[in-house]
């Protein structure tokens, strides 16, 4: 039986609020195995994408741990953490955090160039074909809609060959069509470069795709999923 890719034991996360200390997670433990797709589900306010972002260390557990490829995550500064994701995670947003005075190819490209890859362009370029953006690849966000910018997002997501690649809300700006669309293209991606995904979504048909589908309410895992989370 192999280690898995992402462990987390009694994690919890508290933010400061305007009324005192919030208790956003209370106590997540679970574990998710490599090559696995998880969906995580779950009213608006349960903890979805602050679950997500501790996986990622985009936000540190205030108490707890969470291990990422046999890393512990809350032991990390923030140039270890970035420097950790840089190599090992891909992220896709609601928002799509493109920069907006740079090309398709040139926002796709340039964690690859940070990351020191030779072929950073050639690279850069294969990913946006990939996901129909062959013609667009001289376009900025601002001439492309919205479906195409969250597929520069995907495809700047998956250019570094992630073991994880994490989505928050993927489809959450698009119509139906384009939903369909940005659906097929991460469970390709998977397909394609191996990768683990984990998803938050408010889209039944997108948790239906998954292999696992975790439930979260007021913080902590749903009864249902308490069980297979622990496992």
């Amino acid at each position: 039986m192999t280690d898995p890719i992402l462990a987390l034991t009694d994690a919890r996360l508290t933010l400061a609020g305007n009324a005192g200390p919030v208790e956003i997670l209370r106590g997540i433990t679970l574990s998710i195995d490599k090559g696995e797709t998880v969906g995580l589900v779950g009213p608006s306010g349960s903890g979805k994408s602050s679950l997500l972002m501790l996986m990622g260390g985009l936000e540190r557990a205030t108490s707890g741990r969470v291990l990422a490829l046999g890393q512990d995550l809350t032991t990390m500064n923030e140039d270890a953490l970035a420097r950790f994701r840089r190599g090992n995670m891909g992220v896709v947003f609601q928002s799509f955090h493109l920069i907006p005075t740079m090309t398709a190819l040139e926002n796709v490209a340039l964690p690859l160039e940070l990351a020191g890859v030779a072929d950073a362009f050639p690279r850069a370029e294969a990913e946006l074909t990939a996901v129909g953006l062959g013609p667009r690849l001289h376009h900025y966000p601002s001439q492309m809609s919205g479906g195409e910018q969250q597929r520069v997002a995907l495809a700047r997501a998956a250019a570094p060959r992630p073991a994880l690649l994490l989505a928050d809300e993927p489809t959450g700006n698009l119509d139906g069509a384009n939903g369909q669309a940005i659906m097929d293209l991460l469970f390709g991606l998977r397909d394609r470069h191996g990768a683990t995904l984990v998803l938050v979504t408010h889209a039944p048909e997108l948790a239906a795709r998954c292999d696992r589908v975790i439930r979260l309410a007021d913080g902590q895992l749903a009864p249902d999923t308490l069980a297979k989370a622990a496992e």
